[in-house]
């Protein structure tokens, strides 16, 4: 099962992060090039613990549906989405947030299983891990953006 771990430094509160990573609204903003949007359960705002949401995209020329549950939750230091329903066999993405000095430290770990056996574990080497962790990076350079230029007040409803 790949495991892809990613760190971003952050120039922002803490809170500010955490709550920028839950939000619906700034997720369908970062995931705009695969026209992806929420269409069930949690559709707008911050989404919470045992909450899910159903988003559509576009990947690969075929659109898809992902849902995903919040299953573990401890505000502003970390929470889990697991796969409820999707492509993939499996999914976890744990988020975690943490004071380094006066910036946060933002680390994802996200691991997934393939399905179709060594079909998919060929497509995770060949070119799987490598898009999903260029989505991963241009959806933490937009939580960065926002946290760190106050544009985080458009999105979590903050004036």
């Amino acid at each position: 099962m790949p495991l892809i771990k990613l760190q971003t430094e952050i120039y922002s509160t803490i809170e500010i992060c955490f709550d920028l990573a839950r939000s619906i609204d700034l997720h369908t903003i970062s995931t705009a090039h695969t026209h992806e949007k929420a269409i069930e359960g949690k559709t707008t705002g911050m989404i919470g613990l045992d909450e899910f949401v159903t988003f559509e995209a576009t990947h690969f020329g075929i659109k898809q549906h992902l849902s995903a549950q919040i299953t573990a939750f401890d505000r502003p230091y970390y929470f889990k989405d697991e796969l409820i329903k999707g492509a993939f066999k499996s999914l976890t993405h744990i988020h975690q947030f943490e004071y380094v000095g006066e910036k946060v430290l933002m680390t994802d770990l996200f691991e997934f299983e393939s399905p179709l056996g060594f079909l998919g574990k060929f497509a995770n080497r060949l070119f799987l891990t490598n898009y999903m962790t260029k989505l991963l990076i241009a959806r933490n350079r937009i939580i960065k953006e926002f946290a760190e230029s106050g544009r985080y007040k458009e999105v979590l409803n903050l004036m």
